[in-house]
């Protein structure tokens, strides 16, 4: 099992969610969005499952810094709106597989492990 997570170096939940699966010796990638963002592709994976509105961190910095909690955001605007700037996602994403998850989510990552 391999599994890749999508963050920040300095998103708790994202350090939180690394040190969750090397404890359990299962292999990391660890993609850090300040230097790669995800593609719209990976993104659009995640909202498929989730819908847009989940994968937009409303309570975070990026977000109020931009003015966007007294904007109205259309769903058409967020992919490309996420896309350009990955510091607006929730994080971490965390994908193994066919298996998903936005945000910290235990509970379902210890589903995946457990045969």
């Amino acid at each position: 099992m391999e599994v890749q997570i999508f963050g920040t170096k300095s998103c708790n939940e994202s350090k939180k969610a690394l040190r969750f699966f090397k404890e359990r010796r299962i292999k990391t990638h660890f993609v850090d969005l300040k230097e790669r963002p995800a593609a719209l592709g990976e993104l659009k994976r995640f909202a498929e499952r989730y819908g847009v509105q989940a994968l937009l961190d409303r309570d975070g910095k990026q977000f109020r810094e931009r003015g966007l909690h007294v904007a109205a955001i259309s769903e058409a605007r967020i992919l490309p709106m996420l896309a350009d700037d990955p510091l607006l996602l929730t994080t971490p994403l965390v994908r193994s597989g066919n298996h998903l998850t936005i945000g910290w989510d235990e509970a379902k990552w210890k589903t995946w492990i457990t045969p």
